[in-house]
């Protein structure tokens, strides 16, 4: 008897194999699914991810001058920074002009290097356009008699330091910071510093734009999400009716109702509200406008949709116990819809953190935002390396804000309702 239990029980399937087949079965369902969404994947990675990540590179890169005189760079890496090069560094440096000039890169060369020197483009073209095939005796005191400039060794130390990659130093310049001759980092002037006062002037208004859609957006969401479906549903329209409107076409909408001569200021003075134009434009009060009217629905989906899942009954169990209405509501209602406030603050501040047509349409000269100083230095200055230091701080603050909202409402744990 013993024996043919032992034998039934071989030819069954015990509880280890059936584990088994339950993690094979889950792996051919995850691979089913990783190969569903690969084209999404590779989608992703090739049209937003590889961009992102070869822009916040280019903060590091300093290709420009090492790719086009290989050999001068690295002499100059062997110098040590001190007076001015030898002879044989002037012959590389002479060598090095007529590559590239033939190469037709010192163009890219000159640019680079008049990022950290001003005129530093004119001394290169005019270097290069003295030099001829016919060597002469020392190249040393030849380029200094064409252009004393050659003999300075703050010009000598801005070629070496552009010599190097990766460098730090499109990193330091967003922040207004520069590399001292003494290898020492300082920062700038302060009637050359831009770049702090923009970051700064970007995080204020973003964090005032927040307020202004959470005051607005609060009550607003908690009427649509007391009121009976169908009228929540009718009123909800307002509030996605602004997505299906181009956002250039919303901000200049408002380039026309805020100028002196528009609707606003033309009901004011009608009513009798104010004796001349009210200035609405070009300053920070038109930046805050336009951009709370584009993000306020931000705001108010995301409360939304908490408010929809907090019971009433907990308001009217406090009503009962005899609480005032408004402690009921501060005190009872209030905590539950932090998730949903805090989701959407976090929501509309990342978003008017790299915010670009409103500022640029509304605002004036003192509002200018940090995107607009990295499209300058993409569209205009051709610095790409500047451009990704000021994306690159743009991508930190925005990790640095979530990991305070997180810990502050914990807007990972939002619920949908």
């Amino acid at each position: 008897m013993p024996a043919s239990i032992h034998a039934a029980t071989a030819g069954s399937p015990t509880r280890s194999d059936g584990r088994a087949s339950y993690h094979k079965a889950q792996r051919r369902a995850s691979m089913r699914a990783l190969l569903l969404a690969l084209p999404l994947i590779l989608f992703l990675l090739s049209t937003f991810i590889a961009p992102i990540a070869l822009l916040l590179a280019r903060s590091v890169q300093n290709h420009e001058v090492p790719d086009s005189m290989p050999a001068l760079s690295r002499a100059l890496n062997a110098w040590d920074g001190q007076g001015v090069p030898d002879e044989h560094t002037f012959a590389l440096l002479a060598s090095g002009l007529k590559d590239a000039q033939q190469s037709g890169q010192l163009g890219t060369v000159a640019r680079r290097l008049n990022f950290a020197l001003p005129e530093f483009r004119s001394l290169l073209m005019r270097t290069a356009r003295n030099i001829h095939d016919d060597a002469p005796p020392a190249w040393k005191p030849a380029l200094i008699e064409m252009d004393a400039r050659w003999n300075d060794p703050e010009t000598w130390r801005v070629l070496k330091r552009a010599a190097e990659s990766p460098t730090p130093d499109y990193l330091l310049a967003a922040v207004d910071a520069q590399v001292t001759p003494q290898g020492n980092v300082a920062s700038m002037p302060a009637n050359a510093s831009v770049y702090r006062e923009a970051f700064g002037r970007t995080i204020s208004i973003s964090a005032a734009v927040t307020v202004l859609c959470l005051v607005l957006g609060y009550p607003v969401a908690w009427l649509l999400a007391n009121l009976p479906d169908k009228s929540s549903n009718r009123l909800m329209l307002f509030v996605i009716v602004p997505f299906w409107t181009s956002l250039l076409v919303r901000t200049t909408a408002w380039y026309v109702l805020l100028q002196p001569g528009g609707v606003i200021n033309s009901l004011l003075m009608g009513l009798g509200l104010a004796t001349h134009p009210v200035p609405l434009i070009f300053n920070r009060a038109g930046v805050l406008i336009g951009m709370t009217h584009v993000l306020l629905p931000y705001m108010i989906l995301a409360i939304y949709s908490v408010m929809k899942s907090v019971s009433p009954v907990y308001v009217r169990a406090a009503k009962s116990l005899g609480a005032h209405p408004f402690t009921a509501f501060v005190r009872v209602y209030m905590p539950q819809t932090f998730p949903g406030v805090g989701a959407g603050c976090f929501l509309v501040f990342v978003l008017a953190l790299g915010y670009y047509i409103t500022p640029a349409l509304l605002g004036g000269a003192g509002d200018e935002m940090i995107s607009q100083l990295i499209a300058i230095q993409t569209n205009t200055q051709l610095n790409w390396g500047l451009a990704g230091a000021l994306s690159a701080y743009l991508v930190i603050f925005t990790a640095i804000f979530y990991f305070l909202f997180n810990r502050i409402v914990g807007i990972d744990r939002l619920r949908f309702g």
